[in-house]
């Protein structure tokens, strides 16, 4: 199981949400990039980076998360406002390893069968969850589509890996939703990439015990609740 500190990106900050709420939010640091330095410093095998800003649809911080990508020796997977093939092939061909398509999956599924067949592996769907629900929009809108529904039909269409998000869990470090993650895996056999609600490292284990391929850690690591030389100890 991988584990991908987490770097969320709001006005060229690291910051963390609580419960994907915008005006819930706490700025870490004010340099990304020294965050993302550290955590490879600490043994990270790979990183999870999300524009927080682009997902409303508001500015961008693609330029810096692509100066990042570029800064690392180890690979980087990005997701937020990423809605065109365009935007596909410009990440992918800026030194970023891995796209997260989100609500463009849910909107332009044609998309992202385009995209798979053009990338492989290199793009995920991020998926994320309240009460099993779909959340789109900078997890600002609901949607009625069951959230292993949407991944079979994700998977329909060739995409291999899911970043799948419970939104109830995620920065609360109250400990992942366990079962919702176990449920993913049973029901549609994908790699998925489990996010929300990390907070210790018996979280990860639980995690690695129902067959996720990774798991993101966010708010703990900046919280020091999980050190961040644990990282490369468990993975």
């Amino acid at each position: 199981m991988i584990i991908y500190p987490a770097i969320d990106i709001r006005g060229g900050k690291c910051v963390r949400l609580k419960q994907g709420k915008y005006d819930e939010l706490t700025v870490f640091s004010d340099n990304p990039l020294g965050v993302a330095l550290k955590f490879q410093d600490a043994g990270a095998k790979y990183l999870h980076i999300v524009d927080l800003d682009a997902a409303r649809g508001e500015s961008s911080n693609r330029e810096l998360i692509i100066e990042i990508a570029r800064s690392l020796r180890i690979p980087v997977q990005t997701g937020g406002g990423i809605r065109s093939l365009d935007d596909i092939e410009y990440v992918l061909t800026s030194g970023i390893q891995r796209v997260i398509i989100g609500t463009s999956a849910v909107r332009n599924p044609d998309m992202v069968s385009e995209a798979v067949k053009l990338f492989g592996p290199r793009i995920a769907v991020g998926i994320d969850a309240k009460d099993g629900k779909v959340a789109i929009e900078g997890w600002e809108k609901v949607i009625d589509w069951n959230a292993v529904d949407f991944a079979k039909k994700m998977k329909e269409l060739g995409v291999k890996i899911i970043i799948y998000t419970d939104i109830a869990t995620d920065g609360m470090l109250l400990g992942p939703n366990i079962k919702a993650m176990e449920e993913m895996v049973r029901e549609t056999n994908m790699d998925v990439i489990a996010s929300g609600g990390v907070s210790r490292l018996e979280d990860l284990t639980g995690l690695k015990k129902v067959g996720v391929s990774g798991a993101i850690v966010g708010k703990a690591l900046y919280t020091g609740d999980i050190d961040i030389s644990a990282i490369a100890s468990f993975s």
